[in-house]
């Protein structure tokens, strides 16, 4: 076994304490050995959220040199930061050296080195949501308010914030309960939820200049709007998660050169990511009225504009609550995370290119966002 596993696995026996806050150990776990992965992508991380209102959230790590997943690597690194990562894990991503990390219900945005994960700051954003960027700045999505289903629920906003200086430099309402959102070219686009004011949901996407950082206008789509995915074509996929009742979940198509809705697909879209011009689409709802449960694992071409595949998963394998999806750039192995049940913890499962399970192993509690990293992970720290 390589010598930084055995410091790990030594490290995991000491449990230091923060007053009453314990310090997380890591728990690293050899799942894939020797299958070398070709490329420049070293490994991945992956942000569990966490049950609401239980400072659970959590950031394991897969390493492609070793085929050792990590659970838990925060709070080792950093024993000073009470509470670990804090409440609801909701974005993740890398940019200029940097991890980025929303944490939603702790109202904050969580700054690290990408490869000791050491903190370096946590910038205040209110019920902040997902992360995007484009050269020197970083942006966040934010509901705004407080955590709470209102029909008067205040507007949404979106934060801009210099990525040198690590400070909010501007901020720009858009609609309400603003979820993911993309960068096509100079325009920031943002899917509008309308999540806390149900069931009056929004049902646009802002459009908001980069140069200016003002919204120039709002274009109309469906309800309860929440991922977006941009193609290789001018194209923007957008999710719906429609009521839950009568209007099921869609996927939209936007025309980002003429910034309108050309078309609707019968796709569900719970999480979706794009390699190449294939889009994976997972999809996990429940209709309330009929009490169905429905799942698919869908495959889109962005070219032919159709649905090649809705069960690209050839093995038998049990998924309880598919929650969400990465493709690995290069590879094109397909991971796929398992809620579960969403007060234990859950699954991620590795696919290769044609649908067969690779490997599994249990993650914190809701693994939800995946980023791909060509740096490598330090095993000692500073």
């Amino acid at each position: 076994m390589k010598k930084w596993f055995v410091i790990i696995t030594a490290a995991a026996v000491l449990c230091s304490c923060r007053g009453d806050w314990p310090v997380l150990s890591s728990e690293p776990v050899e799942v894939n050995p020797g299958d070398s992965v070709s490329g420049d992508i070293r490994g991945f991380f992956l942000l569990n959220e966490g049950n609401m209102g239980s400072n659970k959230a959590s950031l394991d790590y897969y390493d492609y040199s070793s085929g050792v997943y990590t659970r838990n690597i925060y709070g080792e690194r950093n024993p000073d930061e009470v509470k670990d990562l804090g409440d609801v894990g909701n974005d993740i991503g890398i940019y200029g050296g940097k991890l980025w990390a929303v944490i939603n219900c702790s109202n904050y945005v969580e700054v690290m080195d990408v490869q000791s994960i050491r903190h370096i700051t946590k910038i205040a954003v209110p019920n902040c949501r997902y992360l995007a960027f484009k050269g020197r700045y970083a942006y966040v999505s934010a509901y705004a308010g407080p955590v709470k289903i209102d029909p008067d629920a205040r507007i949404g906003m979106v934060v801009k914030i210099d990525t040198s200086s690590l400070q909010i430099v501007d901020s720009c309402i858009v609609g309400y309960q603003p979820e993911e959102m993309a960068v096509v070219g100079d325009k920031l686009y943002v899917a509008n939820s309308g999540g806390y004011r149900v069931p009056d949901y929004d049902s646009t996407v802002s459009v908001i200049d980069l140069a200016s950082f003002k919204e120039l206008y709002r274009i109309p789509v469906g309800i309860n709007l929440h991922r977006l995915e941009p193609d290789l074509h001018g194209n923007l996929y957008v999710s719906s998660r429609g009521d839950y009742y009568s209007v099921p979940s869609r996927t939209f198509i936007i025309d980002t050169r003429t910034d309108i809705c050309t078309d609707t697909l019968d796709l569900p879209n719970s999480s979706m990511t794009l390699r190449g011009d294939s889009l994976y689409v997972c999809s996990s709802g429940f209709n309330y009225g009929t009490q169905d449960w429905s799942v698919s694992y869908a495959i889109f071409n962005t070219v032919t504009r159709q649905t090649v595949t809705r069960s690209f998963i050839t093995d038998d394998v049990r998924i309880s609550t598919p929650y969400s999806i990465a493709v690995h750039p290069v590879t094109g192995e397909i991971l796929i995370t398992d809620a579960g049940d969403y007060v234990s913890p859950g699954t991620l499962h590795c696919f290769s290119s044609d649908g067969r399970r690779k490997w599994s192993v249990t993650t914190g509690d809701i693994p939800a966002h995946i980023v791909f990293t060509r740096k490598p992970l330090l095993y000692t720290t500073p």
